[in-house]
């Protein structure tokens, strides 16, 4: 399919799915398991692609030392954006005060909060690497996958000509991943369709989803605005720091519309690959870059969860000061950058910051009813910020200097 006319059904398949939800409310929901399908698809070539991406993108770069600059550059930018995005959340929902006025939330402790409660930063670190790489990949752990890679690849470039066919085996299974790719997205328009529509369906249709948005409105305002100030300082970035511009945006805009239809930075991954070279980005960096932005860079979750922190201690009336508000920040941009190896991470991140400044943690449950519906904004924004970052560091490459 033509990739313009790929965006349009991709726009329609989305619209639809939300006006056919809000109509027709749980009766969608009958149709989930079709977007569920294709989001499987999706998912089905998240290994394949970053084992190969990842190795064939180190070894591109030939000597290891230039690895470590490249790597060390990207993670320093990928902080920055992120520190950037919780910096903006602060301040925007110091201006709203979304959660002045609220009811009293009820002291009950959600499952899903207390089955995370004792995860904390020791859990974070550990996750950086499996005993059983095997195990990772089976359970779509990224972050230590990418870790054996990376060191995988590195040691393939100190064993010379040994390493050569296996060098190009991996660059040839990248190329056949990326056509598979290209392929799967055909049917994208039909899973966004099914995804959303089944999704609204799911939350009970329009007359449920208005009551939830009256009931926590001026929250879901001050995350979007957020999330969308954040987008347009990473759209700057982009002019500012690269020869891709504006155009980028648009040659972006398919794997950013399945961002919001399927919720997931990681089913996202291989068509922000195939959207940024596209593009014409680098390959190296897109596929060194993508897929550790894809597991260490949240920008939106990051945002997210400072404006849901701070949505918390205004409905229980606690008032934090600029200390409080300091450890906010510090530990919403570490968690974000580190807590990708934990499964439902974002929730993750706001337990640890929610323990870091003493609030209590079943105020999440005020959040949970419209969290499906802001979780489309971030990671969007997650994507755009993977995107971005591909872009930049494609200026630090070796043959750059």
């Amino acid at each position: 399919m033509n990739e313009n006319k790929l965006v349009i059904a991709i726009l329609v398949g989305a619209l639809l799915g939300i006006l056919c939800g809000w109509l027709f409310g749980p009766t969608m929901s009958k149709i989930a398991w079709l977007g569920n399908f294709f989001l499987d698809i999706l998912k089905m070539t998240i290994i394949p692609l970053i084992v190969a991406a990842v190795i064939s993108g180190v070894t591109s770069l030939g000597d290891i030392r230039k690895l470590g600059k490249l790597g060390s550059i990207t993670l320093l930018y990928y902080a920055s954006t992120t520190a950037i995005a919780v910096l903006v959340g602060l301040i925007i929902v110091n201006i709203i005060q979304p959660g002045s006025g609220i009811e009293q939330p009820s002291n009950v402790v959600p499952d899903i909060v207390s089955e995370k409660g004792g995860i904390g930063f020791v859990d974070i670190i550990r996750s950086l690497v499996s005993p059983n790489i095997i195990d990772a990949a089976a359970n779509t752990q990224l972050l230590p996958l990418i870790v054996f890679c990376l060191l995988f690849a590195t040691a393939m470039t100190t064993i010379g000509e040994k390493g050569e066919h296996i060098i190009r085996f991996f660059d040839a299974l990248n190329d056949t991943m990326m056509k598979l790719v290209v392929w799967v997205m055909n049917a994208a328009p039909i899973g966004i369709f099914a995804l959303i529509a089944g999704k609204i369906g799911e939350a009970g249709g329009g007359d449920a989803i208005y009551q939830e948005l009256v009931s926590v409105g001026a929250y879901c305002l001050t995350v979007i605005l957020g999330l969308s100030v954040h987008f347009l300082i990473l759209f700057g970035i982009l002019i500012l720091l690269t020869p891709h511009g504006k155009h980028y945006l648009l040659q972006l805009s398919r794997a950013l519309m399945t961002a919001f239809g399927t919720a997931s930075s990681s089913a996202t991954l291989p068509l922000t690959m195939e959207c940024a070279i596209e593009a014409r980005v680098d390959k190296r960096s897109v596929r060194f870059v993508t897929p550790l932005g894809a597991t260490v860079n949240m920008d939106g979750t990051a945002l997210y969860e400072a404006v849901a922190v701070m949505f918390i201690a205004q409905a229980y009336n606690i008032p934090l000061g600029i200390t409080e508000q300091i450890v906010i920040f510090i530990t919403a941009t570490l968690a974000a950058i580190g807590a990708a190896g934990i499964p439902q991470a974002g929730l993750v991140t706001m337990i640890i910051v929610l323990n870091a400044v003493g609030l209590p943690v079943e105020g999440i449950g005020l959040l949970l009813a419209v969290d499906w519906f802001l979780d489309r904004f971030r990671t969007t924004v997650n994507v755009w910020g993977d995107s971005v970052g591909a872009a930049v560091m494609e200026r630090f490459l070796p043959d750059k200097d």
